[in-house]
């Protein structure tokens, strides 16, 4: 862009607009962040990085403040949860790393938002605004028009969707409804490495897998902390009932389980689920001078471990 031009509009301040933003202004783009909430954060706890992120977030030269809180597992294992016995396990060492370039590994959400944070406030052609929920959204044949919820009008050259799963701007853009919900519901919870009781896969990200349901475990903060995600297959979902997902049901689902794997239960945040949803496929996410980015344009289950890893490879791209 040149100088004086009108700004590039990112809506949402999430791991996608961040990196969005940063990508942009590295290119000498003027760049103006609309975050809905009140301050910049994440909900929820790890996250798996793979060496495709990995590469995109070095490119952007944030890597080595993610890499001084991440934790590098020496294998990835799946494990059946009723006896203890291993399904198949994948070295994630020496021959990994030589074939894709970088190494796979797992951090906390909020100490990778808190990289790109810090970088993106080191950018003088970044402006990070919160309380900005995107509301209707306008376009002409030389920029486009924000209304934001508080009453503000933003204008840009252009305007990149990173506002997730429910994003408004694709309503606008793509208008295909609302994501369809899956019937798998997560809960979450993290807990200090030295009350794990059993640390026989601590530097590992462990698959844990039943009828109808899954748990994950792997360390994160400098192997400070293990973070726990249990995920069921929903019956009342099945069933059509409205009111799926209750801690209750994670219960049921885990009774065939073994006691090491019930027990983290116990660690689980009980008052907060995520029920997970889905969409299918867009043929395309660009019109004119909109687009869109991470799980607004693509969303993916949890199951794949790649939403934010596509949204950081999409910012680049970009």
């Amino acid at each position: 862009m040149t100088p004086g031009a009108a700004p590039l509009l990112v809506a949402g301040g999430g791991i996608g607009g961040l990196t969005a933003a940063l990508a942009l202004a590295r290119r000498g783009c003027q760049v103006r962040v609309l975050e809905q909430a009140a301050a910049f954060g994440e909900i929820g706890a790890g996250i798996q990085l793979a060496p495709n992120a990995s590469r995109a977030l070095d490119a952007l030269g944030v890597l080595d403040p993610v890499l001084a809180n991440a934790v590098f597992p020496d294998y990835a294992v799946m494990i059946d949860a009723r006896d203890g016995k291993e399904i198949t396990r994948i070295s994630l060492g020496p021959a990994f790393l030589q074939r894709y370039g970088y190494r796979y590994m797992v951090v906390h959400r909020q100490d990778l938002l808190a990289a790109l944070l810090a970088a993106c406030r080191r950018e003088a052609a970044i402006t990070l605004l919160t309380g900005k929920p995107v509301g209707a959204v306008r376009q002409s044949h030389d920029g486009v028009e924000v209304d934001c919820a508080d009453g503000t009008r933003e204008a840009g050259a252009a305007l990149v969707g990173a506002d997730g799963v429910w994003s408004g701007v694709r309503a606008q853009l793509i208008g295909d409804g609302a994501p369809r919900a899956s019937g798998h519901v997560c809960y979450r919870g993290t807990v200090p490495m030295a009350k794990i009781p059993d640390h026989s896969y601590a530097n590992a990200m462990a698959l844990w897998v039943g009828d109808g349901m899954h748990l994950v475990q792997y360390p994160v903060r400098r192997g400070e902390l293990m973070n726990n995600v249990a995920v069921i297959d929903s019956l009342k979902f099945q069933r059509g009932e409205a009111d799926y997902g209750d801690w209750s049901e994670v219960e049921s689902r885990f009774t065939e389980a073994m006691p090491r794997v019930r027990d983290m239960l116990g660690f689980m945040d009980r008052e907060r689920n995520w029920l997970l949803h889905d969409r299918d496929p867009a043929n395309n996410w660009t019109h004119g001078r909109i687009t869109l980015l991470g799980d607004a344009a693509h969303a993916t289950l949890q199951n794949m471990a790649q939403g934010a890893c596509m949204a950081i490879e999409d910012a680049v791209c970009l």
